[in-house]
């Protein structure tokens, strides 16, 4: 993973913001306590390689707005069916 490049984003209201960016082991790292902590991980190479060039604290340009909105319409999906399995009482089915 070593060539790999990462971007966290925040989305609070206005346009989403590149929070963090790593590559290699501390991309590893975050990628880990993100999976730890329930964060839904979207792999994107040619995104995360865009993103990786913006500052942080800096919101994503409007050019982005679709690429991005599309990774966290995905992302929201992902929780709310994930959020359903556990209320349900599903889960365990789904880990087998």
């Amino acid at each position: 993973m070593e060539g790999h490049k990462g971007a966290a984003l925040e989305y609070s209201g206005d346009a989403p913001r590149v929070i963090a960016k790593a590559r290699g082991i501390l991309l590893e790292k975050i990628i880990e306590i993100a999976v730890k902590h329930n964060i839904t991980v979207f792999r994107d190479a040619d995104l995360a390689e865009v993103l990786f060039k913006i500052d942080i604290g800096i919101h994503i340009p409007p050019d982005l707005y679709r690429a991005v909105s599309e990774v966290l319409a995905f992302c929201y999906r992902v929780n709310r069916d994930f959020k359903r399995k556990i209320d349900s009482g599903n889960l365990e089915k789904h880990k087998k």
